[in-house]
């Protein structure tokens, strides 16, 4: 979609990425895309997944010299599962790409262990989410875990506090992650960390409030369990600024 401002309105143009079907890593679905321009090349990663449920989900990497494409599409995700007892045996989630100041690409993703269960007041809360990094020497990989993984994981703190849709960028030498925040504060907010290394990260604060701070919504439909809340924060950076959040 474009725009001739951030601002919008933006206009549909063209489907670039969608599910390809039976044998495909990304088979049943494309989603939570996040773009960046590196090394002169557009880079958009996403998740597919291949049954429609979250423990297939993988982190993957598109690429085009052009936005107008075309997009070449890989064959295998960039990050797997871990091992069976490993935090992150349950998917690979929620991409968030920097190309690190020291040269090397560095790329997050949120994951949780399938035989979690912390929130003993609610048996519908599987799992509890978590961040990892993974690196690489090239673009393209491969990516190597990060030894101390998970760098982001808050399930110590009782009630199944956790966060997700972290969202990584650069600021004056110092990283900056925003997130949506699941039980810190509420499950409404946003919230952003700090970070002088990219991997040891502050305590949250938050960034941003519910939908009612900003406009007014009627009340939720008898089918929308999810409501007043806004998801996947993405910054826009402009010489070297956030100008523009996306939600």
């Amino acid at each position: 979609a474009v725009a001739d401002k951030p601002e919008g309105p933006f206009y549909n143009i063209e489907t670039i990425l969608a599910p390809r079907g039976e044998g495909f890593f990304d088979g049943t679905t494309c989603h939570n895309p996040h773009i960046k321009l590196v090394d002169g090349k557009y880079c958009l990663f996403y998740i597919g997944n291949s049954n429609k449920k979250t423990d297939t989900k993988r982190v993957a990497l598109a690429t085009s010299d052009s936005l107008n494409g075309p997009w070449k599409r890989p064959d295998k995700p960039l990050v797997e599962v871990g091992a069976a007892d490993a935090w992150d045996n349950h998917c690979t989630s929620n991409p968030s790409f920097i190309k690190h100041p020291n040269g090397e690409y560095w790329l997050y993703y949120k994951s949780w262990n399938s035989d979690d269960y912390y929130n003993s007041d609610n048996p519908t809360v599987r799992g509890n989410r978590k961040y990892g990094l993974a690196i690489a020497k090239s673009l393209e990989g491969p990516y190597q875990k990060y030894e101390g993984n998970p760098i982001v994981d808050y399930s110590s703190l009782g009630n199944n506090r956790q966060l997700e849709d972290g969202n990584v960028f650069i600021e004056n030498g110092k990283f900056y992650m925003i997130c949506r925040d699941m039980g810190r504060f509420d499950h409404e907010v946003g919230i952003i960390l700090e970070s002088e290394d990219g991997i040891h990260w502050s305590e949250p604060k938050v960034s941003y409030f519910g939908t009612e701070e900003y406009f007014f919504q009627a009340p939720a439909p008898k089918n929308l369990k999810k409501y007043g809340r806004f998801e996947r924060p993405q910054v826009l950076m402009q010489n070297g600024k956030p100008t523009h959040l996306f939600v």
